[in-house]
């Protein structure tokens, strides 16, 4: 046994919080693995099909017959220690809907002032796409139209209309001063918040989740070693 880790839940994300309560109580994680450990990076667990499993079988796509809403907020940010929900990619889950029970625990590095700006400014990119992206679904009978009618010169002015709403809407910041300051002091991955939903932090054993992160690890970042959970629910 490596360890102790005592997380709590945010009351911000209730969907993920009680559904992550409910599991626990149930047994429902008991005798899973963190089943993919990433160096400097973070810790994954919750795959049912982790219990058991014989050395060498792909794991990180169990789970129960549901996915979660996305309860991705402005102020949770993947900071050392931040419990996240594991969630399949954007390209077959435009939504971001979280696993209804793989999630992970954050490591991450600390970085310094410039690798900061850099992420900032890749961040804000990402923010105008998103937002231009919904914008321009809004208007996707009118973008239709004018592509049937080979408007080009209409499709460009509403593309330029649609840029300039999204670099309103976002504004000229990526990370904020607060998100600036956890990741030049506490550490953590920049890069993720805003893509998938953050419902918890570790308030004691963190030592152990530094112990499980710089583990050996093989195929698909499984450790070699079975590096088992048990959760107990403290209200």
């Amino acid at each position: 046994m490596l360890g102790d880790i005592v997380v709590r839940l945010y009351d911000e994300t209730p969907i993920h919080r009680d559904n992550f309560v409910k599991l626990a109580k149930e047994g429902y994680y008991d005798g899973t693995l963190f089943h993919r450990v990433i160096k400097n990076f973070m810790i994954q667990g919750g795959d049912p099909d982790s219990k058991g499993a014989p050395a060498g079988k792909m794991l990180s796509v169990g789970g129960p017959d549901y996915t979660l809403q996305a309860e991705i907020q402005d102020g949770l940010f993947h900071k050392r220690g931040a419990l996240a929900a594991a969630r399949q990619g954007d390209e077959v889950n435009p939504e971001r809907r979280s696993s209804g029970s793989q999630f992970y625990i954050v490591w991450g590095q600390v970085y310094n002032e410039n690798q900061l700006r850099q992420f900032s400014k890749q961040l804000r990119m990402q923010k105008v796409q998103d937002v231009f992206h919904a914008l321009a679904s809004d208007h996707r009978a009118e973008i239709m139209q004018m592509r049937r009618e080979k408007n080009r010169a209409g499709l460009q002015e509403l593309q330029d209309k649609l840029v300039a709403e999204a670099e309103s809407q976002v504004g000229s910041d990526g990370l904020t001063e607060n998100q600036m300051k956890l990741y030049s002091t506490i550490g953590g991955t920049p890069h993720l918040d805003g893509q998938y939903t953050v419902f918890g932090e570790v308030e004691e054993g963190l030592d152990v989740v530094e112990l499980i992160q710089g583990s050996a690890t093989g195929r698909a970042d499984r450790p070699l070693d079975d590096i088992e959970m048990r959760m107990v629910v403290i209200e």
